[in-house]
């Protein structure tokens, strides 16, 4: 336990503030040292009995402050469901702390009990795997320990190194495993002073150019840094809309601030009108907007593409037709050698927006383009949302208004699953205050042991979670896919009724007859301060003629404009 407190005390003077524990006998040092740091103020400490959930809590609660949150487990298949997790935070770009707890060497490979190869089960995701003294963390220095706490947190923050992303420190403890409670009261704080740690500047190469005063564009894609470096990002951008008047596309992820200038709305629906020059200059932030349309556009375009990300050195670009640069848009911008001018308008272009509200009236039967629609404008201004990596990142992508940019949208599309959803966003709202999830009925059932976080919190999140229930996989029911066994095979649609789950957690919820009675439900349901459902049935097969039926009439709105 001493070794424990030591190694869990020098994380946070790193910066730690959160930690998630799980339940297990052999991480039980690391539970007490938490527990004791708790009752000091110096850790708050959340708990859960998922392992899975919990990894996935943690990593929403890490991406709403873009700190690192710890999670804790035990041996075994405890560390093997922290991978869906370890996964996303790689892909995402996001800090995470997995301390797991194991055996010491003299009980690997004999047989002993819940002891498996843990070592290598996280290993292609994280950026960085540290290893306790493998006969026991208690053999191990005060000094050795601070050092590896350094180690841990500055390459999951990315700091210097990097991009953020999963660390695992795996942690042999020898027995016994469980302090008295008078051996507890006299351990002292051994952490001491914390030693440095050298921050290697990553390679980044010469700042490649782009020429404000030719026809361009920027395509900003989902945002992949982290949240205290939002603002600057924004103003960048704002600098360089300001001298070029480019026109913007935008992911509904892409982080822009609410009065962001040159935006285009639905510019999904009008690409082959926007009058782009065929070798206009492309601004590309971040990996690649859900779009297939846009891929299209973008691979037969024949102007010059740069591709910048947030430290991200991976290739991000499936097309492979953009140099890629990977020191930031700030730093981009601050090295452009351009001279500030006067604010330059941007080429004026097709407002959609008049025509879809006629299209998707806010009455009658519930369907999915008329949510995506109408949601951002009846939700409070700047209220967080979180969007399912599914059809919801779509369709907001698609039909979402204007009003869309009054809202910090988060998704996870990092590996685009859909495990982890409700977790995820009762992380985020951990964090951030009340939230919206807007989410599917096949992505909420995959990560129903989320509602567990809602019953046992102390304090439980503001989550408005808002279940588009389609009987199934609704976005399947878009693709072009021919079998007698659709339903089984693809759409998989399930017996469970979404409201008694979430009741049997102590979760109220109601169920949205039709578009008429959105408002009003939104107004309960934001009114509770704690997790709540909102039930909204729609009709998977008509939403997906509706879509195809809307983009076409689009065309021939945009040819007639």
């Amino acid at each position: 336990m001493q070794a424990a407190l030591t190694l869990l005390e020098a994380l946070c003077l790193q910066g730690l503030k959160q930690l998630v524990l799980c339940p297990g006998s052999r991480s039980g040092p690391l539970a007490t040292a938490a527990g004791v740091l708790a009752s000091q103020a110096k850790l708050h400490l959340v708990t859960a009995i998922d392992e899975r959930s919990a990894a996935f809590l943690a990593l929403g609660m890490a991406t709403a402050h873009g700190r690192a949150v710890a999670v804790v487990t035990t041996s075994g298949t405890a560390v093997a469901n922290l991978l869906p997790a370890a996964v996303e935070a790689d892909r995402s770009c996001q800090p995470l702390l997995l301390l797991t707890a194991d055996r010491p060497t003299r009980l690997k490979n004999c047989g002993a009990n819940q002891t498996v190869n843990q070592e290598a089960f996280l290993l292609a995701a994280c950026r960085w795997f540290g290893s306790g003294a493998l006969d026991g963390v208690h053999t191990q220095a005060s000094d050795a320990l601070n050092a590896l706490a350094v180690q841990a947190w500055q390459r999951a923050q990315g700091a210097g190194i990097g991009p953020p992303g999963p660390v695992q420190l795996n942690l042999p403890f020898e027995e016994p495993l469980h302090a008295t409670l008078e051996q507890q009261q006299q351990l002292v704080s051994g952490a001491g002073s914390v030693a440095a740690c050298s921050k290697p500047s990553p390679e980044i190469g010469p700042v490649p150019r782009l020429d404000p005063e030719r026809p361009g564009v920027v395509i900003a894609g989902p945002w992949r840094g982290l949240t205290p470096a939002v603002e600057a990002y924004q103003q960048a951008l704002h600098r360089w809309l300001n001298l070029s008047g480019w026109p913007v596309l935008a992911d509904p992820l892409a982080a822009l601030a609410s009065d962001c200038p040159n935006r285009i709305e639905h510019w999904e629906l009008q690409l082959d009108w926007l009058n782009i020059p065929d070798d206009a200059q492309l601004l590309r932030l971040g990996p690649m907007p859900a779009s297939r349309r846009l891929e299209t556009w973008l691979q037969r375009h024949q102007g010059p593409q740069l591709l910048i990300t947030e430290t991200d050195s991976r290739p991000l670009d499936p097309l492979r037709k953009a140099s890629q640069w990977s020191g930031g848009l700030v730093a981009w911008i601050a090295q452009q050698a351009v001279l500030e001018q006067s604010t330059k308008p941007s080429a004026a272009t097709n407002d959609l927006s008049p025509w879809l509200e006629t299209q998707l009236p806010l009455n009658g039967a519930v369907n999915e383009p008329a949510l995506a629609y109408w949601l951002p404008q009846l939700l409070p201004e700047h209220l967080p949302l979180m969007l399912a990596a599914s059809s919801p990142v779509r369709d907001w992508l698609t039909w979402g208004g204007p009003a869309c940019g009054r809202h910090r949208c988060f998704s996870f599309r990092g590996a685009s699953g859909i495990d982890g959803t409700l977790s995820l966003a009762m992380g985020l709202a951990a964090n951030l205050g009340p939230l919206a999830l807007v989410t599917g009925d096949l992505a909420l059932l995959h990560d129903s042991n989320g509602w567990l976080l809602a019953s046992s919190a102390a304090a439980p999140p503001p989550l408005l979670v808002l279940l588009i229930d389609n009987g199934g996989g609704g976005i399947f029911q878009q693709l072009p896919i021919a079998t007698a066994g659709f339903e089984s095979l693809f759409a998989m649609p399930q017996q469970v009724d979404p409201l008694a789950l979430a009741a049997a957690h102590g979760v109220p919820g109601r169920q949205v007859a039709c578009l008429d009675d959105l408002q009003e439900a939104l107004a309960w349901g934001l009114s509770q301060e704690r997790p709540v459902l909102l039930r909204l049935c729609s009709d998977r097969g008509r939403d997906a003629d509706l879509r195809q039926q809307l983009r076409a009439s689009a065309q021939n709105e945009c040819t007639e404009l």
